[in-house]
C-alpha cells in the first residue's frame, strides 16, 4: 500500500475541547509513543502544542516522525468573520512551512474545516433539518473556502477538507454538494461520516477520487447512538468513549483498508481516537490507556502498511 500512517494529538485527548489548563500527555511522551508503535507521522494538534520552527522540526526529528497536516477550522459561511480569522490560517501555515524546511517525504495538508453553529454542535448529525444552510449561506462557505485553498497553495501546500460533525458539511448529501463546486479534495473520516448517518465502506467508492487524506476511526455504534438519541451534542460524543480502539467498535476495517488501498489512494492515513481525559483519570493512567490503544490501532493496520 502505498499510503503513510501517522497518530495524532486529539487520540491523547488534546484538541480544541481541551479544556483549559487541563493536564495532557507532554508531547515529547505522546511523539515516543506514536514512534515506537511504528507510526510515520503525527498531526499537528493545537498550533503550537509541538512547538514551533526549529522547536517544531527538532522535535519530530528526534522521533523520526514527519508532519501529516493539521486542523484550520475557518466560519466559512460568515464572510465578517471568515476575514477576522484569516490570521490563524497564515499562522499555521507558517508552522507547515517551518516544518517542511526539513524535507520530509510528504508535505503536510493543511486541514479545513467550517466552523459550523452552536445548534450544529448540539445536533450533530441532524444538522440539515435543526439549521440548514439556505443559498446565500452555500455561496459564502464555498467562495471563502476556494479563497483559503487558495492561500494554501500559494504557500507551496495542497488543502484538503475535513467534513466534520457539527458544522456545514457533515452528511453525504453536504459533502457532494461540496465536492461539486470547490477544487479542493476531500479529508474522509471515517467516524464523523458515521455520526451523519454514512456508510465509510460506500463513501470509498463514492468519493476515493476526491480523497486526499483519510481519518481513521472505530465507532462503537451502540454507544454514539445512545448519546445522540439522548440528544448529546459533540462534546457528549467526544466525553463517551464513542470512538474506540480498531476491533472494539463497528468499523470493518479490512473492507476500508482493502478498499482504500484498490483506490489507488497515496497519502496519509492519520489514526484518530477522538476523547476527553476526565478529571477523576490520573494523567499516568491516562497516557498508559493512550499507549496500549494506540499500539492496538498501528498493529491493526499492519497487514496493508
Amino acid at each position: 500500500m502505498k499510503a503513510s500512517i501517522a497518530g495524532a494529538p486529539v487520540s491523547f485527548g488534546v484538541f480544541e475541547l481541551t479544556p483549559e489548563g487541563a493536564e495532557t500527555v507532554a508531547p515529547d511522551d505522546m511523539l515516543e509513543i506514536l514512534a515506537e508503535a511504528g507510526y510515520r507521522g503525527v498531526d499537528l494538534g493545537p498550533l503550537g502544542f509541538l512547538g514551533e520552527g526549529r522547536e517544531l522540526r527538532r522535535r519530530l526529528e528526534r522521533f523520526e516522525l514527519e508532519l501529516a497536516g493539521g486542523w484550520v477550522q475557518l466560519p466559512l459561511s460568515d464572510d465578517a468573520g471568515f476575514e477576522v480569522a484569516l490570521p490563524s490560517l497564515d499562522a499555521a501555515l507558517r508552522v507547515f512551512s517551518e516544518a517542511a524546511e526539513a524535507a520530509p517525504a510528504r508535505l503536510p495538508l493543511p486541514t479545513l474545516a467550517d466552523d459550523g453553529s452552536a445548534l450544529r454542535r448540539s445536533a450533530p448529525g441532524r444538522g440539515a433539518t435543526e439549521d440548514p444552510l439556505d443559498d446565500g449561506g452555500w455561496g459564502r462557505l464555498l467562495r471563502n473556502t476556494e479563497r483559503a485553498a487558495e492561500r494554501i497553495r500559494a504557500a507551496g501546500f495542497e488543502p484538503t477538507f475535513h467534513h466534520h460533525a457539527g458544522t456545514f458539511i457533515e452528511s453525504p448529501d453536504e459533502i457532494d454538494r461540496f465536492l461539486a463546486n470547490v477544487d479542493v479534495d476531500l479529508t474522509l473520516d471515517t467516524g464523523h461520516l458515521f455520526i451523519a448517518g454514512g456508510d465509510p465502506l460506500a463513501a470509498v467508492g463514492r468519493w476515493g477520487d476526491r480523497t486526499n487524506h483519510v481519518h481513521l476511526k472505530d465507532v462503537d455504534l451502540a454507544e454514539l447512538r445512545r448519546v445522540l438519541a439522548a440528544g448529546g451534542g459533540m462534546r457528549e460524543v467526544w466525553s463517551s468513549g464513542a470512538f474506540v480502539a480498531f476491533g472494539r467498535g463497528d468499523i470493518d476495517l479490512s473492507a476500508i483498508m482493502t478498499a482504500i488501498d484498490a483506490s489507488g489512494f497515496d497519502g496519509w492515513i492519520v489514526v484518530e481516537q477522538d476523547v476527553l481525559n476526565g478529571d477523576d483519570v490520573s494523567i499516568a493512567d491516562f497516557r498508559s490507556q493512550r499507549a496500549d490503544d494506540q499500539r492496538r490501532n498501528r498493529d491493526a493496520l499492519s497487514a496493508w502498511v
